[in-house]
């Protein structure tokens, strides 16, 4: 009588409530489209014991449950987008039902990967092959294509894990599709739900191959912001996207990148940038040909049931660190609704959003307190590098958490923001006038390069957005006109900049209001700040008869260096900046060691 009064409740209700759900013996729940809620445990108590998520249906748990237990299997359905020679990243909903604890338990293929047989439940264990190809009917994954990634940061630490290896919950791999499924496999995850809290492991930035480990969408402002990950991660998400028209399982005829995606801490600024491919090498490394991804894929704030992505250890953190997924970051988001979406541009499923307002361009509409343009840089005319830049009155000169994505994969030609030397593909400041902001480009080879300007919103109609060019001594302004030129081989980390006004820079000051430099003699120290962290060739200091009495050798870009100036006599000092372009910066300083 209980079973049946668990049915009839879920066949007549758009919301389900229960403070616990226990199914015994063969008995099944069979939930169409509709949402569960479960404030603590779910029993599955025998192996026979079931619950059938279908069409979107999906189950939340509260804050304080006690874990789920018994040896029965909930099963939930996600397609996936690749055909037999590209891959998606995914991350298990559920674990092995080896034993009953209240733990959530390791995923394992051959264990918790089904195939539907006939809908709506029937269904047999997926077919393995060690062959390159799967199938799609019956299904049978290729074993070859099955990998995790745990704190690395290299080709050589992706881990074989085959059909038969325990995943930790949380955890996710990579996965070919199947021949025959035209880019849209169905998968049945099948076991025990996964609930509360799960650890993985990050170190400081290296990579861990992660996903959404529940049985429902997953809000991505709940996990970036928790405040116990927050000090531990980047705040960014990375998805791999696929070149789908090269059918090849050499990795030397791959291409492929990842996408970014961070949010703000208000939820109300959503920064997402498309991959820009690389090709590669035999080993790994990145080749030195580039392709744009024109699929136009890309990733909403709920992230739906089964989907992987990466994420980077924070800089700052020390060993082995742990982020963190929760029952208060899970949400009830359909697919259908348009604001939650596995990795992929045709789906069948959605419908466009009401919750998001686009430009006429076609990008989101953000709110008013906040700038944006995306800058797309062309090389050689074959692939585009977009960068994205926001404006906020709460963004800082250093990383701006939820407003700043770093690189996760540079070209060997290519374009980026620079923060404390490193790469960023998506930059926040506060917006002045008076603002100048570097750009670098490092290009392989002789090219010609284009530089365009999109998705301006919010700046004032007679905003310029120039592109200055110090060789040059110009100003190019990009909402008039594109700016075009062909390069020669080599890194330009001090000749472009965007800025604001006209006649702020010229091709010497550029350099020289990039360095503050000043003699502290109480402290006996000379000190340099660079301000827009170029990076530094050498540094020299002559005396007032010319003699060189330092010469540093540095070839980095740090945002402040500081020397002892203790050792030498009082008097007039000329300190001499060698950047990495060869331009020098000069400056007299006085040192006076005289108590």
């Amino acid at each position: 009588m209980i079973n049946r009064i668990i049915l009839f409740m879920i066949l007549t209700s758009s919301l389900i409530g229960q403070a616990q759900l226990a199914i015994r013996n063969d008995a099944f729940v069979f939930v169409n489209d509709e949402i569960v809620f479960v404030e603590d445990d779910i029993n599955l108590n025998e192996a026979t014991s079931s619950i059938y998520l279908r069409n979107e249906a999906q189950v939340i748990q509260g804050t304080g449950t006690t874990g789920n237990s018994g040896v029965g299997k909930l099963s939930i359905q996600q397609n996936g987008t690749t055909n037999a020679y590209a891959y998606n990243y995914w991350c298990s909903p559920v674990g092995n039902t080896d034993a009953s604890s209240n733990a959530n338990r390791p995923y394992r293929f051959n264990t918790n990967m089904y195939d539907e047989t006939s809908a709506p439940i029937g269904a047999n264990l997926a077919g393995y092959t060690g062959g390159f190809n799967g199938s799609s009917a019956p299904l049978v994954i290729s074993t070859r294509w099955l990998y995790s990634y745990k704190t690395g940061s290299s080709y050589a630490d992706w881990n074989y894990i085959g059909s038969n290896y325990d995943l930790p919950s949380g955890y996710g791999f990579t996965m070919k599709g199947t021949n025959g499924s035209r880019s849209s496999q169905l998968y049945d995850f099948r076991g025990k739900p996964n609930n509360g809290d799960i650890s993985v492991d990050v170190e400081a930035g290296k990579s861990t191959l992660v996903g959404n480990p529940y049985p429902s969408a997953l809000d991505a402002l709940g996990f970036i912001h928790a405040p116990i990950n927050t000090g531990n991660m980047t705040g960014t998400l990375y998805f791999w996207e696929q070149d789908a028209t090269v059918n090849s399982h050499y990795l030397s005829a791959y291409r492929g990148g990842y996408a970014s995606y961070t949010i703000s801490a208000d939820g109300s600024l959503e920064s997402y940038v498309p991959a820009t491919f690389n090709s590669y090498n035999g080993d790994g490394t990145i080749n030195t040909i580039g392709s744009p991804s024109s699929a136009g894929k890309t990733v909403k704030r709920y992230i739906p049931v089964g989907q992987g992505f990466m994420i980077e250890g924070h800089i700052g953190i020390s060993g082995t660190q742990q982020v963190y997924f929760r029952n208060s970051q899970r949400v009830y988001e359909k697919e259908s609704d348009g604001n939650s979406e596995f990795f992929k541009v045709n789906n069948s499923k959605a419908k466009t959003s009401q919750k998001t307002k686009l430009t006429e361009e076609g990008f989101p509409l953000i709110p008013t307190d906040y700038k944006r343009f995306r800058l797309n840089v062309d090389f050689n005319n074959t692939y585009t590098r977009q960068l994205l830049h926001n404006f906020h009155h709460s963004a800082t000169p250093g990383f701006d958490y939820g407003l700043e994505s770093k690189f996760s994969d540079v070209l060997n030609s290519d374009a980026s923001w620079v923060l404390n030397e490193e790469n960023y593909i998506t930059q926040a400041h506060a917006f002045t006038k008076d603002l100048t902001i570097p750009l670098r480009i490092n290009l392989d080879k002789k090219q010609p390069i284009k530089i365009r300007v999109a998705d301006i919103q919010h700046f004032n109609t007679n905003q310029p957005i120039f592109l200055y060019d110090a060789e040059l001594n110009k100003y190019f302004d990009l909402t008039t006109q594109d700016y075009s030129t062909i390069l020669e081989a080599g890194h330009y980390n001090d000749r472009f900049a965007i800025t604001f006004t006209q006649n702020t820079l010229s091709k010497d000051n550029f350099i020289a209001n990039s360095f503050n430099v000043f003699q502290d003699n109480n402290l006996s120290e000379l000190k340099i700040i660079n301000t827009k962290r170029l990076p530094i060739k050498s540094i020299s200091l002559y005396d007032i008869t010319g003699k060189e009495v330092l010469y540093l050798v540095l070839n980095s870009a740090e945002t402040d260096y500081t020397y002892t100036t203790k050792s030498l006599s009082d008097g007039v000092y000329v300190v001499t900046i060698q950047s990495e372009s060869q331009k020098n910066f000069t400056k007299k300083v006085l040192i006076s060691n005289s108590k």
